[in-house]
């Protein structure tokens, strides 16, 4: 078990629908990591943006990307997540990979479709959550518009770090800003989200925001500007033990389920 979570949060300005010039954009990023880390987080669609042109975009399970992933895990002995475009069975996901180094993986569907940029109509929505087990931790990763419904992020197995993976636009970055501290302190967890910044191919500007929370709510990540950076924040499994054994929240939680359309 890992008492700290070394983990990089990767904030870029993306290349639109540009697979290969996105790869070698996290290359590079991850070759100049400042230090040895457990776990590297990318954004929502890092290889192509937030685009709704998966006829053109979609790659098959296991394709270039994921393999790129696998790769990389490997050569870093670290995890990578992020989510990408996928083609499975007549449908198209907006789908997270969760890649171990020796180069075993978990996804997640995204659950929550952005309607109002109609991803909906393009993307088949998940069904199921993911708690990844990984160094002695219990990771919930989730993608985007998920961040908006707090029932579905429900601390309800005692997982200990919440991800986000996104392109969140900057019209609304308050409320990721606000929602991303809000899910950290209601469910006792550590919760990190990784956005993009600039501008992507629909003209809509994305201005980053990606923070780091302790499970107070309290922010321990660094930058908070809109240009691209990576920080290496760590994550520590015993301050969480001990925060949680102290104040019991999570104890008094509601009993419920979760009925899945």
């Amino acid at each position: 078990m890992a008492q700290k979570l070394r983990t990089a949060l990767l904030q870029v300005d993306l290349f639109w629908e540009d697979i290969q010039r996105n790869i070698e954009l996290f290359e590079k990023k991850i070759k100049e990591l400042p230090q040895e880390v457990d776990l590297i987080i990318l954004p929502e669609m890092f290889s192509t943006g937030f685009s709704m042109n998966a006829k053109n975009l979609a790659e098959p399970v296991k394709g270039q990307t994921f393999e790129w992933m696998r790769k990389t895990a490997a050569e870093r002995n670290a995890a990578v997540t992020g989510s990408i475009i996928v083609a499975e069975n007549g449908s198209f996901y907006n789908r997270l990979y969760f890649v171990y180094p020796d180069g075993t993986f978990k996804k997640y569907d995204k659950r929550h479709t952005f309607t109002l940029a109609r991803e909906n109509e393009t993307y088949a929505s998940g069904k199921q959550r993911l708690i990844v087990e990984y160094k002695g931790w219990r990771i919930c990763p989730l993608v985007c518009y998920d961040l908006r419904f707090p029932v579905w992020a429900r601390n309800t197995e005692d997982y200990d770090l919440l991800i986000y993976v996104a392109n969140w636009p900057a019209a609304r970055v308050a409320a990721w800003d606000t929602l991303l501290k809000a899910r950290a302190i209601e469910n006792m967890s550590y919760c990190i989200g990784v956005n993009r910044v600039g501008k992507d191919g629909n003209n809509l500007e994305y201005v980053g925001h990606s923070a780091a929370y302790d499970c107070l709510g309290k922010m321990i990540s660094e930058a908070h500007d809109p240009v691209e950076f990576t920080e290496v924040v760590e994550l520590d499994k015993q301050y969480l033990k001990d925060t949680r054994s102290q104040l019991k929240f999570l104890q008094d939680r509601d009993k419920f389920t979760v009925q899945i359309d």
